[in-house]
């Protein structure tokens, strides 16, 4: 028998700004929308103030790296799903992993976990075998985790909420606007844009909306390339969308994603992209062949120009297989039942 309120805890170590941390709060508010109960369980993070208010908050250190914590919060969450009557464990991230699998163990509730980034091999990805499902946010993770995942492992998109926000840049403008957003990390390749972007000549510039910890070697190196008057660093900012909105090209050279939130905005959006050839992006482009190699500063030099000159978009991209968060919702709720059903709960 399909059951049709379902109790769910979401698990995940923080509740600051992310692709994960987004992904939650759009799922769990999406679930609460539709009568689920959901509590989400995490260290904590300014992003719970945006939680429908029917959704629970546990704050436990799900975020430390430490198996005698993990397990302790492990035994906390089992005996709250057994005694509150918990239908399944949903975990977020590699440390949330093994604590769900204890967690199932000990409650006799099944879990599953969402793979949002293409982990690095290791022992870290264990528990996912002992899954009863694991949702994957694009075919290139699962085919990248493929030995860890158990049968019932399936795709599903993340989501997005509907902001009636469109593209308002132009190929035209002048200065033209190359817009970079994201954390600035190793892996999202900023780096490479700005000692592509060095040679470009022309009238254009590049805001850098995100922060992270290659934030001060980025702004030595911008400034090391003689770009002080073209590239500017805005920090951290809660209105990305609108950045998407006014600028003339996305520039995306990630080394590696699992399915970016910031890149599916942009498609949706409608605004051109300069993006790297890796696994996700292709699942997504249209013209494959467009797409950059990761890192190649050359082939980067040469986009951009390509776009300065004949100023229009270069790559291709299919929207329509970017999911609403309601449509993502009801394909998550979907491998719950199915779960509940696998453990006998749902007869």
């Amino acid at each position: 028998m399909k059951r049709e309120s379902l109790k769910v805890i979401q698990m995940l170590p923080e509740f600051h700004e992310g692709g994960v941390e987004r992904h939650v709060l759009w799922l769990s508010n999406a679930m609460a929308k539709a009568g689920q109960e959901v509590l989400v369980v995490s260290k904590g993070g300014k992003l719970e103030k945006f939680l429908d208010e029917g959704v629970k908050v546990w704050h436990l250190p799900v975020h430390a790296k430490n198996p005698f914590t993990a397990l302790w919060c492990a035994l906390r969450i089992a005996k709250k799903a057994k005694g509150e009557g918990w239908d399944v464990i949903h975990a977020h991230s590699r440390v949330p992993f093994w604590i769900a699998w204890w967690a199932s163990v000990l409650s006799g509730v099944p879990w599953v976990a969402t793979l949002h980034a293409t982990f690095r091999h290791s022992r870290a990805l264990v528990p996912l075998k002992k899954a009863c499902a694991c949702i994957a946010v694009s075919q290139a993770v699962k085919d990248h985790l493929a030995p860890y995942l158990p049968d019932k492992t399936f795709v599903v998109y993340n989501g997005l909420l509907p902001t009636g926000l469109k593209w308002q840049g132009s190929l035209k403008d002048n200065p033209f606007k190359f817009l970079f957003v994201g954390r600035l990390s190793p892996k999202k390749g900023l780096q490479v844009a700005l000692k592509a972007l060095s040679d470009v000549r022309g009238e254009w510039i590049l805001d850098v909306v995100g922060d992270g910890p290659m934030r001060a070697e980025l702004e030595l190196l911008s400034r090391k390339l003689n770009l002080d008057d073209k590239v500017r660093f805005w920090g951290f900012r809660d209105d990305a969308d609108e950045w998407l909105a006014r600028c003339s090209c996305l520039l995306f050279p990630s080394f590696e994603e699992g399915m970016s939130m910031t890149l599916i905005r942009a498609i949706k959006m409608g605004v051109p992209i300069l993006a790297s050839d890796i696994p996700s992006v292709r699942e997504l482009c249209v013209n494959s062949e467009a797409l950059l190699e990761p890192g190649d500063e050359n082939s980067w030099k040469k986009a951009i120009e390509e776009a300065l000159s004949e100023k229009k978009a270069l790559q291709l991209f299919d929207c329509d297989k970017i999911p609403t968060v309601d449509d993502m919702a009801k394909n998550v709720a979907s491998v719950y039942q199915l779960c509940i059903k696998d453990t006998g709960k749902g007869k």
